[in-house]
């Protein structure tokens, strides 16, 4: 599956003609369990068509568990009972609609909220889930943040309200004042657009206190499990993410799960045509289903 929201450059037209490029390579392939020399290689075939790829790499995963009968978070020697909850997302709306949405959620055991529209706005979106439910919040101001000092007002006051971490609360280009605003903040700052590939992680030491992983902007599950590990070894917190996916994607990314800290992947739960059949949500945790290769399968 390669999930392709506009705003990243890639179309079902792009993503076709990536995977006709990548025709020769895969028909030219040996040994297809052999994914740490065709995956870099499917890579460095063109620059970005990073959804294209993460499709590619799902599918080959996907492939090599069932020929070896195993899941990939066995095959990773991961316990699935330590999959994280995963947050359910309320966009921003009106007041009314915004408390509607939660109550609806009361499932979750916690609450993604978009913010980063207007100081007053996002007060107002808060307030209105506080008034329905006490469960924890996490914040993504999608880049919304542009002044330091007004990003710090508003963490400080969210601090007080139940939120776990704030994720991307400065435009990308403004890591210096993320570095800044971490060193103040009294909530974790979680990197997305600062996030987009394993080379990225090293230079957010120091900028973030974690990174937010998505499949669909790191090509796939391959380079998601090396920037865990490496996160790991930098000290940083792990998030994983998704974009408006099916449970093909979705079940892909939470092979990972019981590796990161939290977890964003609600994708499937927010679409109607969802033709497929993989982790499940129970009481508001990712629950793994015992199949081999993604655990994923149609309905």
């Amino acid at each position: 599956e390669a999930a392709m929201p506009p705003y990243l450059g890639e179309s079902q037209t792009t993503a076709a003609a990536f995977c006709e490029r990548a025709r020769p390579l895969l028909t030219a392939v040996r040994d297809p369990f052999q994914l740490e020399e065709i995956l870099p290689a499917l890579d460095a075939l063109a620059p970005g068509n990073t959804a294209a790829k993460a499709a590619l790499d799902i599918a080959l995963h996907d492939w090599v568990g069932k020929k070896l009968g195993a899941p990939w978070f066995r095959l990773w020697g991961l316990d699935p009972a330590k999959a994280p909850v995963t947050s359910f997302t309320i966009g921003i709306d009106t007041p009314d609609v915004v408390r509607a949405k939660t109550r609806e959620a009361a499932i979750y055991k916690i609450i993604k909220v978009k913010l980063g529209r207007s100081p007053a706005g996002d007060r107002e979106m808060i307030e209105a889930i506080r008034s329905v439910t006490a469960a924890p919040i996490t914040v993504d101001a999608n880049q919304g943040w542009k002044d330091r000092d007004a990003a710090l007002r508003m963490i400080e006051w969210l601090a007080g309200r139940g939120v776990v971490f704030i994720e991307q609360p400065m435009p990308k280009e403004q890591l210096d004042d993320t570095a800044w605003l971490r060193a103040r903040s009294p909530l974790p700052l979680i990197a997305d657009e600062n996030c987009q590939r394993l080379a990225d992680v090293p230079r957010l030491v120091g900028a973030f206190h974690g990174i937010n992983i998505k499949l669909m902007k790191c090509t796939g599950l391959r380079e998601a499990h090396k920037m865990i590990l490496l996160a790991r070894g930098l000290g940083l917190k792990v998030m994983l993410g998704c974009m408006t996916e099916t449970s093909c994607a979705i079940s892909a990314a939470a092979q990972l799960s019981p590796l990161v800290d939290w977890a964003d992947l609600d994708g499937a739960v927010l679409i109607k045509n969802d033709c497929f059949d993989g982790v499940t949500i129970v009481e508001g945790r990712l629950t793994l289903p015992d199949r081999p290769g993604l655990g994923v399968v149609k309905k």
